[in-house]
């Protein structure tokens, strides 16, 4: 019998789905969307049904998010989020407990379809049945959420007839038993949120800080922030740095260095600290970031995206704050007066020697300083990898950027400092890090005098390495390396007891040698001379105490106690185009092209010193593509407008020494070519274009694109691809040649780059955009195939993206790191990406690869991160000097690696049952105050 229901004549809820669940035995239903909304009935009704209740509706899940169990485990907290249950009103919370012990329980099953399917289920129906064999079924426009029953103006129509009834049943059984459907249960995150929310209350930062509990205090920071919210959480090597952070902080200031391998997310653990000190610090200290220039937007963007934390940044003349706004500004003068409480600030301004500007930022006191990429801060007089001693411990002449840091450490209390690569040529460098840390703080190295055996860098680099030990027979002699500085009581049961011998304050590191016989007989003999010294030099050396360094492969490797679970799920790398035949053939006029450009440089060399700087230069460009070389040539002609730049969007701020291969001084304007080198540069531009578009590097991308290329069983496209260029010209050319292709046409080709030249192309216009703009399209599964250049790129999050393409190989082997840390990072929901390297046999790219290619392996090991310092190397094959390139990676894998698993810290923490939540307004507030 049929029986039609509005909303207008009667609530829904009670007059249908009260009375219709009373006595149900089970009840199958077609709902709409996934969202916390889905439940809100279940609570008033949900006790009416003896037996199961299951529920089948779609999200917007992307194919890709079914890929694997992580993979749709996380879109279904992605979606569950975004509904935000956690606004839900008092008045909900007795809803959410029955749904809590009804998805626990096994009363509630929930199977989520993504649109792809059978695209958005608009066919709301459902089927009640009863012990004595009876049932109805319904169908109408009524969602499963509590506006839709009691709020909206909903028609329902309601069917007993058992032909009606079998039809909906069959309709529910499709949906619930398709292979796409996600189970609930796949997603514990839910029913432990549901659980988190009953108990929910919103605390206020001051709150915070009477709060003992390091690890309470970060949770509740962190719960409901939007990495946790949209993403997937922090991951528990990020949380132990965060409270690690936070705890040194309490005990009188944080000296670290966060060393963790390159797709870890050094950003936001440094972010979660800043913020953790901020809420500590009742003075409201300011806290400064220092990063390189193409970072700072990449460093607001993640402050807001993943933590809603207002910042700004200094643009080289005034502040600009996380909404775009720039604020007046008096120069200079004006960068002391940041509208915010964190400020980045580009580390150029430091190593320009801008007086001034250093001059404001040395003329308060920080909460924190935070320094990314701090390897840059290095000193000139490295030493030999097989320098004696005395070498060694010769005093560092430091850069700008160190000798500022030295400056600005005792200005604050806090300074974390950032790096993938501590060590570049020589283990010293680490103990230079630590040794700016110092400047400020006495628990790094030791009290200012300077007595302590650990200011001593090779004596502190002999026990790092285990080369040396601290003295364990004569606890006078080891006492100097224990009582200076003497670590907090955190760190060890036995130093705790010695401390609370010693009735010290935990802000106090420095102990005199007299100190020794203010301990009684028992703390002396068991905590120190048995427990402390035999493994001292191992556990307590400074290097340990203060670097923080986790790789991936550690990481990927070791049980997490709490979960039984690894602390990363493992992402392999599988390379394409490695071996020796991997490489592409030259075409006859490209080849012809690459032969005139090495000519013209020989031309060149017999009159101009810096000659170099032009061979690398075209032999760059020519092998990264046709339109790069003629773009190249032709400015070197004067037939195109614009200065000849040796890379694209560099930021400019190293501080190095000339070196081969660099460009020399005013080298864009060497104009005055000999009528032979102009003859020259003219053949090698009539050559390329007579090769017209045939590219062989355009053809090859498109094989992996479309699965054509040999060896390549998957269309890279269908998988999410990204594109690495050195160079604008490369990837715009590469865009609008794709963006032609009738292959191609059905899809956007996103373009990431800096200058706001980065956009999209659609139906083979080129349409400019933000660059916010694509990564959102990315993460949201929108837009699967992107090209970008490397300056614009450096810290970009692609981990929807399954394969990258070098166009060309980057003169930096670091840059290489970055660019496959672009989709080998934490989130990526495949358990391996395919990269492949493009280059040209014969050409300075192949000859590089051949020369690094057996020894990449073994200076990764060394340092789980290629050094910058190794450029050198490319720049010296291009110069035809192998034999020196050789040496210069001899002489670097022979450097003693300090670094080994017990720098591997890492703990887990419960912060997602956190139930007592910071104030997200008051926070807001309290970093909103400017400087």
């Amino acid at each position: 019998m049929i029986q039609r229901h509005s909303s207008r004549r009667s609530r829904l809820d009670h007059a249908v789905l009260s009375k219709r669940l009373e006595g149900a035995v089970s009840y199958d239903r077609i709902a709409g969307y996934f969202r916390s909304s889905l439940f809100e009935v279940a609570g008033e009704a949900i006790f009416g049904v003896k037996g199961k209740i299951r529920i089948i509706c779609n999200s917007d899940l992307d194919p890709e998010d079914l890929a694997t169990a992580a993979a749709a485990q996380a879109a279904l907290r992605r979606s569950w989020c975004a509904g935000k249950p956690e606004d839900a009103p008092p008045a909900a919370l007795p809803r959410y407990r029955a749904l809590y012990e009804a998805l626990t329980g096994g009363k509630i099953e929930v199977r989520v379809l993504p649109d792809s399917a059978f695209g958005l289920i608009h066919g709301k129906a459902g089927v009640v049945r009863y012990a004595d064999g009876s049932a109805t079924a319904f169908l109408g426009s009524v969602n499963e959420s509590a506006s839709a029953w009691k709020l909206n103006y909903e028609l329902l129509w309601e069917d007993s007839e058992p032909e009606t009834v079998a039809w909906v049943q069959e309709e529910f059984d499709a949906l619930w038993n398709d292979p796409r459907a996600i189970d609930l249960a796949c997603c514990p995150f839910i029913a432990q949120d549901v659980q988190r929310i009953i108990g929910r209350t919103v605390i206020e930062p001051a709150d915070l800080r009477a709060t003992a509990d390091v690890t309470a205090v970060a949770a509740a920071a962190a719960v409901e922030s939007p990495v946790y919210r949209r993403e997937q959480g922090l991951w528990p090597h990020q949380k132990y740095f965060a409270r690690l952070a936070l705890e040194r902080h309490r005990l009188g200031g944080a000296r670290l260095v966060l060393a963790d391998q390159v797709g870890l997310g050094k950003t936001v653990q440094l972010a979660m600290a800043a913020l953790l000190m901020a809420l500590d610090d009742p003075g409201g200290g300011p806290i400064l970031v220092l990063a390189p220039k193409p970072l700072l937007q990449q460093w607001q963007d993640e402050l807001m995206e993943l933590l809603l934390l207002p910042s700004a940044r200094w643009n080289g003349r005034a502040w600009v704050d996380e909404n775009d706004l720039e604020y007046p500004s008096e120069g200079p003068k004006s960068l002391g007066r940041c509208p915010r409480r964190i400020g980045l600030v580009s580390q150029g301004l430091v190593v320009r020697g801008m007086s001034e500007a250093v001059g404001q930022l040395l003329s308060r006191r920080y909460t924190c300083v935070i320094v990314d990429e701090s390897h840059r801060a290095r000193r000139r007089n490295v030493p030999a990898v097989d320098a004696g001693e005395d070498k060694i411990n010769e005093k560092a002449e430091p850069n700008k950027l160190m000798a500022f840091l030295r400056e600005i450490g005792p200005k604050t209390k806090s300074m974390l400092l950032a790096t993938a690569t501590p060590v570049q040529l020589h283990p010293v460098e680490a103990w230079d890090l630590l040794h700016i840390l110092s400047y400020g703080n006495e628990g790094v190295l030791g009290g200012w005098t300077q007595t302590s055996p650990w200011f001593r860098p090779s004596r502190c680099l002999d026990v790092a390495t285990g080369v040396a030990a601290v003295p364990a027979d004569d606890d006078r002699e080891g006492w100097q390396y224990v009582r200076d500085p003497l670590p907090s009581r955190f760190e060890d049961p036995a130093i705790d007891r010695i401390r609370r011998n010693l009735d010290a304050r935990d802000d106090r590191w420095q102990f005199n040698p007299e100190s020794l016989e203010k301990l009684s007989p028992a703390i002396r003999n068991v905590q120190l001379r048995n427990s402390l010294l035999p493994t001292y030099g191992e556990r307590f050396n400074p290097l340990l105490r203060c670097i923080v360094r986790r790789t991936r492969g550690y990481l990927e490797a070791t049980i997490n106690p709490a979960t039984g679970s690894y602390f990363l799920p493992k992402v392999a790398v599988r390379l394409f185009g490695e071996e020796s035949n991997g490489a592409l053939v030259l075409g006859s006029y490209l080849k012809e092209a690459y032969d005139e450009a090495e000519a013209f440089s020989q031309l060149l060399k017999q009159r101009v010193k810096g000659a170099g700087f032009f061979k690398t230069l075209l032999l760059r460009r020519i092998g990264s593509s046709m339109e790069a070389g003629r773009r190249t040539i032709r400015k070197l002609l004067g037939e195109e407008p614009g200065a000849v730049e040796e890379e694209e969007e560099d930021d400019g701020e190293e501080e190095e020494p000339t070196q081969p291969g660099r460009p020399p001084q005013g080298a864009s304007e060497f104009k005055n070519f000999t009528d032979a080198e102009f003859a020259s540069l003219r053949r090698c531009l009539d050559l390329l274009m007579q090769g017209g578009n045939n590219d062989p590097k355009l053809e090859a991308l498109i094989g992996y694109l479309l699965g054509t290329h040999d060896g390549v069983t998957a269309r890279w496209l269908d998988l999410g691809c990204i594109l690495f260029s050195q160079y604008y010209d490369t990837v715009r050319w590469v865009g609008d040649e794709l963006a032609r292709r009738a292959e191609f046409s059905h899809i956007d080709i996103g373009l990431y780059a800096g200058s706001n030249r980065s956009g999209f192309w659609r139906e083979g216009k080129f349409q400019r955009c933000d660059r916010n703009v694509l990564k959102e399209r990315v993460r949201s599964g929108d837009l699967r195939l992107l090209l970008g250049t490397d300056a614009a790129s450096e810290g970009l999050n692609l981990q929807r993206l399954a394969t990258l393409i070098n166009i060309d190989l980057p003169w930096n082997p670091t840059r290489l790191e970055q660019r496959k840390g672009r989709i080998q990072r934490i989130g990526q929901a495949r358990s391996e990406v395919w990269i492949a390297n493009l280059r040209y046999r014969g050409s300075v790219e192949d000859r590089v690869h051949e020369v690094l290619a057996d020894r990449l392996e073994a200076i990764h090991g060394l340092f789980g991160q290629i050094p910058d310092t190794l450029e050198d190397v490319w720049v010296q094959v291009a110069l035809h000097d192998e034999k020196e390139a050789r040496q210069l990676i001899d002489r670097t894998t022979a450097t003693r690696n300090p670094f080994d698993v017990k720098y591997s810290r890492v703990e887990d923490d419960d912060w997602e049952t956190c139930s007592s939540v910071l104030n997200a307004v008051s926070v807001r507030e309290l970093l909103s105050t400017g400087w």
